[in-house]
């Protein structure tokens, strides 16, 4: 009897914890060690300003995290500047002292609150999963929060903010400053936001450390990846699935596709009499196989039809990203290395290597053909999901012209063997109404009211009232915290 999927899926935290941050970087537009690079410049500040181990210590995961709502809200920040990456990156870089978040999104109305809460209730949501401190829940849900309670999402100020907070924005304002404009520009930069999004005294206290700490980080690169976390996580562990529902929030038509492919790419290995070891790494491989799409801006993602060759060029990069996030997820560097041949062909016609079949292992080459199976079972923005019998005469016509794998695709339409026992899902599915489901399944896909009520011809003033249920029981306000957390309770 093979394991349980959550057994199988069960990692080390503290990996998982540094692939979010991976995911946050690239969706953030910035280089794939700036938050590790954040949360060692934290932690040293906190520790330079009288925290105990145990601040310091919350003080680097909070920064490690503080992208981890960012793909959650990237469907309404591609719909403001629709590159979402290249927009962030920008507003990061803005020199103003009210912050290039606020600031950049000054004329357009309730923008920075609406994004900000978004983004800040999805981090409170995935630092409860991951089992983080009460302390780090709070803080991670008040990220944008400013000294002069002029922040987001509740206008906190002075003291009533976390020190992690601070910590976290002081560092990334130094590591984001420093790349772009040098020390001496990046210092004053912070000392014109001090008092206004973080204290002078702790904004002085980096300054005055600053140089000795990039120095330390460019002489010993090794400071950054380990981000004193590695004694405070050690024999933790988490779900992998939690990583993959971070990566499909990106794009709401994603909802649930990574947990999909793994369910089709186990099913087939067992089919194909794989061992038990080999079933689990391509599970958790189709797990993690979307790192790399959180490089890519939504607007190219949601284009219908031929892509120009720069768009391509981004997409065609996506399973290179994914492989990079083997230094993030050291334990699973194998799993990562499976998840990177996702888009490649038999035939040599797949990307980012062109490889052929003699060169893609078996499990790459399940991968491969159930990423492409569970993509067209699923409905897109510019067609309808294929039925069974549809996919599986495309899926045969690819295999019998070399882009798939022919063994592999005939194992993926077999019959899954029943498992012995299977835990009872009434409680949880009875959490709400098959109507709330509907819904709740509509918006997650990212339609709107209205479309909503078109689909399950009621009306939007119904619809609402199913949404405001649905955000009540399970403890949300908005539409991601709700998706995020029924795709963890299986109700998607």
């Amino acid at each position: 009897m093979s394991r349980s999927d959550a057994e199988v899926s069960s990692v080390a935290l503290l990996d998982v914890v540094r692939s979010i941050a991976f995911v946050g970087d690239l969706a953030m537009g910035q280089p794939i060690d700036h938050s590790p690079r954040v949360a060692w410049i934290a932690g040293q500040l906190a520790r330079a300003a009288g925290a105990d181990e145990v601040a310091c210590a919350e003080a680097a995961t909070v920064a490690l995290l503080r992208w981890s709502g960012c793909t959650a809200n990237a469907p309404e920040f591609a719909r403001l500047v629709g590159d979402d990456v290249g927009g962030r990156k920008a507003l990061l870089a803005i020199q103003s002292s009210s912050g290039g978040f606020r600031a950049g999104t000054k004329g357009s109305g309730s923008a920075f609150h609406s994004l900000s809460r978004i983004h800040c209730e999805v981090s409170g949501d995935i630092a409860k999963e991951l089992g983080l401190s009460e302390a780090a829940q709070f803080a991670l849900r008040h990220l944008f929060e400013s000294h002069n309670g002029a922040g987001a999402p509740d206008g906190l100020h002075g003291e009533q903010v976390p020190s992690s907070v601070y910590t976290a924005s002081l560092a990334g304002d130094l590591d984001i400053f420093h790349r772009l404009y040098g020390l001496e520009q990046a210092c004053q930069l912070i000392g014109q936001r001090a008092d206004v999004l973080y204290p002078i005294g702790l904004a002085s206290l980096l300054i005055d450390n600053a140089s000795r700490w990039l120095a330390e980080l460019e002489n010993d690169p090794t400071l950054c990846s380990a981000c004193s976390l590695d004694a405070v996580f050690a024999g933790r562990t988490t779900s992998l699935e939690i990583l993959a529902d971070i990566i499909d929030l990106k794009l709401p038509w994603m909802t649930g596709h990574s947990r999909r492919v793994a369910q089709l790419a186990k099913n087939a290995a067992m089919a194909l009499e794989l061992d038990e070891a080999r079933q689990q790494k391509v599970y958790r491989a189709a797990l993690i196989h979307g790192i790399g799409r959180a490089a890519v801006p939504n607007m190219v993602w949601n284009t219908p039809g031929k892509l120009m060759e720069p768009e391509w060029e981004r997409v065609r990069l996506v399973p290179y990203w994914t492989g990079r996030a083997a230094r993030q997820l050291g334990a699973l560097a194998g799993e990562v290395d499976i998840a990177s041949y996702a888009y490649e062909r038999p035939d040599g016609s797949g990307y980012y290597r062109a490889v052929k079949a003699a060169g893609m292992p078996i499990e790459g080459r399940i991968l491969s053909a159930a990423t492409a199976l569970a993509a067209l079972r699923a409905p897109r923005p510019w067609r309808d999901a294929m039925d069974a019998a549809d996919a599986m005469a495309l899926m045969t016509a690819e295999a019998a012209a070399g882009r798939h794998d022919a063994d592999v695709v005939r194992a993926l339409f077999k019959e899954p063997r029943a498992r012995s026992s299977k835990p009872a899902m009434a409680p949880v599915t009875a959490l709400l109404t098959p109507r709330e489901r509907d819904v709740l399944r509509w918006i997650s896909l990212g339609a709107s009211n209205k479309e909503a009520a078109r689909k399950l011809a009621i009306s939007p003033s119904t619809v609402r009232t199913h949404i405001e249920s649905v955000f009540r029981k399970l403890e949300c306000t908005t539409r991601a915290s709700a998706t995020l957390k029924a795709t963890q309770l299986g109700l998607l």
